[in-house]
């Protein structure tokens, strides 16, 4: 049985990925748009460019971490060489030089150097830090427990980093919005490189006892080069259930990808809320959801299979998604500040509760996919399942800043406006779009989660399987 401190000290590398994704949705497009003055297409364009590289690379880390023979393990190396390197990249992202912000092909350039940079070297963290916890243990309930440490770390980071940023960082000073000043970013952007190399060296250090020496390659595995590492890729996708997996990933990161891209621009304008007010609605929300779900994952895993929960919790984030704009584009919702502010505390709370526990699901389910994958092929490729679920996820990612920076253009939301002095017709325009852009495709990955049928007797019957054949090698 895995130790909470171990639990703990392997999560806090989820913290790593979501100092990153906060990054990017909620300060990225606010700042190269609406402060800098980039064009939202071109701005989308860019980020979308970035993303499909982090796709990219991300199997390609995969297999090679799958691969990696070392005394340090398959993991710990490319963790270790990747955390000063994307530290580095937080800060040059929110530092564009003066020159750079002189010209528009400039500042495009600066953005897509930098995001290039940091998404290549927080891949090579998140990946093998990912698949680590396939190694850290087998057991059915435990892969959900330390992936929920995993995911309680993200999800609390990407909300904690951002609100903190609002209240200390941005907030308002002589009568000045802090979103709106250009100055206000190198320090967000020193602020999360710091972030990023305290809590990977903590996550790398306190997860240490796990490093052991890599297994000697089978008989027969062909030489790391490309054509065995896209044997490798392709291999993932022959099972069955990892390919609704990547189905239903596709169509949830779409509409993630909107509705995280649009939501600080719609906090901000549509809402009219302060930085203060987003820092409290990103906050105390998020952290109560987390502690439910911490609280709840281990009943729930022991009451419900995996894939039930995943059914449920889409559910959950579909109605969800469903109530709060619509009511308040119809008027049905009190014209309150107030009440707003209520509002969305309680809508964000069901959303953090519901996708997090969504999130922890999935990825269990991918490491019991790769218990599947050794008894049928006879080699492990947790990073290479992670990692091709991650491209997937990444490039369907790439519809949302695309999405958004279109929408941005379209209905008319330029640089210079500010909260309050926008015409109610954008601000209605904004909040459809952000459901036409979520909901949909949430409906798609609920048709790809009730198919899947990996239960808890399969995946331990696999398990008891691979015991014996590893039992019968070592007598031999």
């Amino acid at each position: 049985m895995t130790s909470v401190k171990t639990r703990a000290l392997y999560g806090a590398g989820g913290a790593v990925f979501a100092i990153k994704e906060s990054a990017y949705t909620m300060f990225v497009l606010l700042f190269y748009t609406q402060v800098l003055g980039l064009s939202g297409v071109t701005t989308g364009f860019i980020i979308g460019i970035s993303l499909l590289w982090d796709g990219i690379s991300d199997p390609l880390v995969g297999a090679l971490s799958d691969r990696l023979i070392s005394r340090f393990g398959r993991r710990f190396p490319y963790m270790v060489a990747s955390t000063v390197p994307a530290g580095l990249g937080l800060l040059g992202l929110f530092s564009p030089p003066e020159w750079a912000s002189q010209s528009d092909a400039l500042l495009a350039g600066w953005l897509l150097f930098w995001s290039l940079w940091l998404r290549t070297f927080i891949t090579g963290f998140a990946i093998p830090h990912l698949a680590l916890s396939a190694e850290i243990t087998s057991d059915y309930y435990e892969r959900s427990q330390i992936l929920g440490a995993r995911s309680a770390f993200l999800y609390l980071f990407a909300v904690l980093v951002p609100a903190l940023a609002l209240t200390f960082i941005f907030g308002e000073q002589n009568g000045i919005d802090g979103r709106f000043v250009a100055d206000q970013y190198p320090i967000y952007g020193a602020f999360s490189c710091a972030a990023v190399w305290l809590i990977a060296s903590l996550s790398i250090l306190g997860t240490r006892q796990f490093v052991k020496p890599s297994p000697v390659p089978a008989a027969g595995t062909l030489p790391l080069g490309l054509i065995s590492l896209t044997r490798d890729l392709f291999r993932t996708m022959k099972n069955k259930t990892f390919r609704l997996i990547i189905g239903y990933e596709l169509a949830v990161s779409i509409s993630y990808g909107s509705v995280a891209t649009l939501n600080m621009i719609a906090w901000t304008f549509f809402w009219e809320f302060s930085a203060s007010d987003i820092s409290i609605i990103l906050s105390i929300p998020s952290i109560i959801a987390i502690g439910l779900v911490m609280l709840s994952l281990g009943p729930l895993t022991r009451k419900f299979q995996k894939t039930r929960l995943l059914q449920i919790s889409l559910v959950a984030i579909i109605l969800d998604l469903l109530w709060l704009y619509p009511l308040k584009v119809l008027g049905v919702l009190p014209d309150s500040g107030s009440a707003d502010f209520w509002l969305n505390c309680l809508f964000f709370m069901i959303f953090m509760y519901s996708f997090l526990l969504r999130t922890i699901c999935s990825h269990s389910i991918v490491a019991d996919v790769s218990d599947e994958h050794e008894l049928e092929h006879g080699i492990r490729q947790e990073a290479g399942f992670f990692s091709v679920a991650n491209l997937m996820y990444k490039a369907a990612s790439v519809f949302g800043p695309v999405y958004s920076g279109v929408v941005l253009d379209v209905i008319g939301l330029t640089e210079g406006m500010l909260p309050g002095e926008v015409a109610q017709p954008i601000l209605n325009n904004l909040a459809y779009a952000m459901l036409l852009g979520a909901v949909p495709a949430l409906f798609v990955a609920l048709f790809f989660v009730l198919k899947i049928t990996m239960d808890r007797d399969t995946v331990e019957s696999i398990q008891a399987a691979l015991g014996s054949r590893k039992a019968a090698d070592n007598h031999e």
